[in-house]
């Protein structure tokens, strides 16, 4: 199973890299609970429970509020049900104009062939400094 966890994930990111969220959403399980880093700006709403959570409360917020948002996944490993990635979130916040470069992993559970659960670790003061936040 842990092979087809890892191609799971990694067409994730190759979707989302394609710019196609709605094979992301797709992806995910109905009821995915999604949790940000804590600390990190949009953790506010923590958790998302189902896609159309995940869509309207981080996705959409990261195309509005950033440029050129991305994902460099440098490793993937899977054990069972999980699914780990590390790598860096690249972007230009759209206000500030600050970039960031933020190491992150995350961490998936994967059920019945689908994302059920989703956690970040990330630099949040690299971020939250490029919003000016901090």
């Amino acid at each position: 199973m842990s092979r087809a966890n890892l191609d799971l994930v990694n067409g994730v990111y190759a979707a989302f890299a394609q710019g196609d969220v709605p094979a992301v959403l797709e992806a995910m399980h109905p009821e995915i609970i999604w949790n940000e880093a804590e600390n990190f700006p949009y953790a506010d709403r923590n958790p998302y429970i189902g896609p159309q959570a995940v869509l309207e409360g981080v996705f959409m917020r990261l195309g509005t509020e950033w440029n050129d948002w991305t994902l460099d996944v440098e490793e993937v490993l899977a054990s069972g049900d999980q699914v780990v990635a590390r790598g860096r979130y690249n972007a230009t916040h759209g206000t500030t104009g600050k970039p960031i470069s933020a190491q992150f992993v995350h961490v998936w559970w994967v059920k019945d062939h689908k994302l059920s659960r989703f956690q970040q670790y990330a630099d949040t003061a690299q971020v939250l400094r490029a919003m000016d936040s901090m």
